[in-house]
């Protein structure tokens, strides 16, 4: 193995094209975006295919999050006679920080990995090339419309996440813990702020333009036929799911610095 090898330098190339040619493609599609038409027929499908149908596992993974988040914590805190705050435990993990990066995972895994294998199945097939010889832009057809739906339902499916975590919680605090209904839902009025909400709405809008655009980026240049749908796939959910890490660290570093720590 050459020092080249095991130093990996070999893939910065590539590598660096790759950003190049994903923020091309983020021009194109704010290019798209600023001129119509807007196929909003499109995008209302779009819209449900990633709301409606993530719903169940949204909401399952919401419900178990906060029974487990209560069950763990209260479980410790009894030892120190704090079980009364688990309320404010739930609600401040909640919607800081597990309601928005698990949902976004989730739909990285369902609707992100769609998009890609989608656009992945059409680039290969000469479909996108199609649409380009019959004049309709394809980055408005096909990635302006899955990103905004993005960008409108996945606020809503981490909104819905938190409040059936939060339900979740409570019927463990009420019913393993001995914790009274009124104390945890007041523990929750006044452990939430307006930043915390902020905090909650922003980071999905964010996590969602990322899936958005990495899932029609490679989905859009994808190559090599099947296999190549496949790569493509897998480094869709990959990349997209290191975006969000990594983005959900850096907004929480900007709230903790403009707003309350988060």
């Amino acid at each position: 193995m050459t020092l080249l090898q095991l130093l990996r330098l070999d893939r910065i190339g590539p590598f660096l094209t790759h950003i190049y040619r994903y923020f091309i493609f983020l021009g194109n599609v704010f290019v798209a975006l600023s001129r119509p038409p807007y196929y909003f027929k499109e995008i209302k499908e779009q819209m449900f295919q990633t709301g409606n149908r993530s719903l169940s596992i949204i909401c399952l993974t919401g419900l178990f999050t906060g029974m487990v988040l209560a069950f763990q914590s209260g479980m410790e805190m009894s030892r120190f006679g704090a079980k009364a705050y688990i309320g404010a435990v739930v609600a401040l993990s909640l919607v800081r920080e597990l309601g928005p990066v698990l949902t976004a995972l989730v739909v990285t895994g369902r609707v992100g990995a769609g998009i890609t294998a989608e656009l992945g199945s059409m680039a290969v097939t000469d479909q996108i090339d199609a649409m380009r010889a019959m004049a309709t832009d394809p980055y408005k057809k096909l990635a302006m419309t899955r990103i905004l739906a993005l960008i409108f339902m996945l606020p809503i499916l981490v909104a819905i996440a938190d409040v059936v975590g939060l339900m979740g919680g409570m019927i463990i605090a009420t019913t393993n813990l001995n914790v009274g209904f009124e104390l945890y839902r007041s523990m929750i009025i006044e452990a939430l702020l307006v930043e915390d909400l902020v905090s909650g709405i922003t980071k999905p809008v964010v996590f969602a333009f990322l899936i958005g655009t990495i899932g029609c980026y490679l989905g859009m240049n994808t190559t090599g036929g099947t296999k190549g749908v496949g790569s493509a796939t897998t480094q869709s959910v990959v990349l997209s799911s290191i975006c969000i890490f990594i983005f959900d660290f850096i907004l929480t570093k900007l709230f903790f610095l403009f707003g309350r720590p988060v």
